[in-house]
């Protein structure tokens, strides 16, 4: 559980880049580097993530963490990857954030915005090689990508997933049965109802004003509703709480949890501490595992037996389709907000081709490479 914790610690020290990026984070770590898992298994984790309401690369990295040590692992995985966030944000919810404002902060986010770009490339090829190899997928992942750099949205992304399912259970099934149809296949619906216990119960906490329940029932409707993560969580939590934290707070916090490593649900952890002034950390602890929980809860509904799931002709043909337009939304990400975010002048993109180059060719431990354009970053805002 330890070597979950902090492998996963290490990451949420320095994933910047939005859900795009942990993934690319997490497959080269987890996959290219240490072979906790394989590359299909992996697609299979990152396509059941993008059905399920919840944040999507956190769910990833749950599933990972239950892959390799169960439940234990799966909250080992939760744990380290969020900590760091958490912990940033709440600080900066009770003090002030000009110290973000310094050039060398400044510089060294903005060099680990660069190696986002890297990372999210050299993810994005390596699942393109690994789930585009036939005509159909890589129309599907072209047609995805081309949709969300027209139309982005959460609907356009739920729809281009729906879509691709179809396509995928008509155009790439395959006829052999890799798992036999009558296998035990078992749910683990204690997990669903759980879910179901926290959908209900909001509808009573959340009238009770002032309450730390009405916090709870607050952030877990937002949790259970949001689908894609990331900056989908925006408008959700707006309308939630929007009216108990000021417009120009509310702002601050998104803004600085876009600076800063990690999952960008920890926004949670920020507004969940100035709805509690009375104690800001019960209110962030709250608020935060709130907003996490119900997209666990429905990822341990089906998580244990969903590699036998996947492996079903129907349903590894519908996985097939979403695999190639996972693709596909992160070529959308990768170009915005990943690239159109980081790469504003030429030496952006010449520092981004070296990264891309010293990653492919010498295959640096992540660590390497974090320091060397954490520093590079630092270097060129202070000269």
């Amino acid at each position: 559980m330890w070597q979950i914790f902090t492998r996963f610690l290490a990451l949420g020290l320095v994933s910047f880049g939005g859900p795009a990026a942990h993934i690319g984070y997490f497959r080269q770590t987890f996959v290219s580097e240490l072979n906790w898992l394989d590359e299909k298994r992996y697609g299979s984790f990152v396509a059941l993530s993008q059905f399920m309401p919840g944040p999507g690369s956190s769910q990833v990295g749950f599933a990972i963490g239950y892959h390799r040590g169960g439940l234990a692992g799966a909250i080992a995985a939760f744990l380290g990857f969020t900590l760091p966030s958490f912990m940033l944000l709440f600080l900066l919810a009770i003090t002030s954030a000009k110290w973000l404002e310094a050039d060398a902060v400044v510089g060294i986010i903005h060099g680990l915005k660069l190696l986002a770009v890297v990372v999210v490339a050299d993810a994005t090829l390596g699942m393109f090689s690994q789930f585009c190899q036939r005509k159909t997928a890589r129309v599907i992942m072209l047609l995805t990508a081309a949709c969300l750099m027209l139309l982005p949205s959460m609907l356009t992304q739920i729809i281009v997933l729906l879509l691709a399912a179809i396509m995928g259970v008509v155009l790439l099934t395959k006829g052999e049965n890799i798992t036999p149809e009558n296998s035990p296949i078992k749910l683990n619906y204690g997990w669903l109802a759980l879910f179901i216990i926290g959908i209900v119960s909001t509808f009573y906490f959340i009238n009770q004003t002032g309450t730390l329940g009405q916090v709870f029932a607050q952030f877990y409707q937002v949790g259970s509703l949001v689908f894609g993560g990331g900056h989908v969580v925006l408008p959700l939590l707006e309308a939630n709480v929007g009216e108990l934290v000021s417009p120009d707070r509310f702002l601050t916090g998104y803004a600085l949890a876009q600076a800063i490593p990690g999952p960008m649900f920890t926004l949670a952890t920020f507004l969940g501490a100035d709805l509690w002034l009375e104690q800001p950390i019960l209110g962030a602890i709250v608020a935060t595992i709130a907003i996490f929980v119900p997209g666990f809860l429905l990822m341990l509904v089906g998580l244990k037996s969903w590699h036998a799931i996947s492996e079903r002709p129907v349903i590894s043909g519908a996985i097939a389709g979403v695999n190639a337009a996972v693709v596909g939304l992160l070529f959308a990400a990768l170009y915005s907000p990943v690239f159109s975010s980081a790469v504003l002048l030429p030496i952006d993109m010449a520092l981004v081709l070296l990264g891309f180059g010293v990653l492919k060719i010498f295959k640096p431990n992540i660590v390497l490479l974090v320091a060397g354009f954490a520093a590079t970053g630092a270097l060129l805002a202070v000269l």
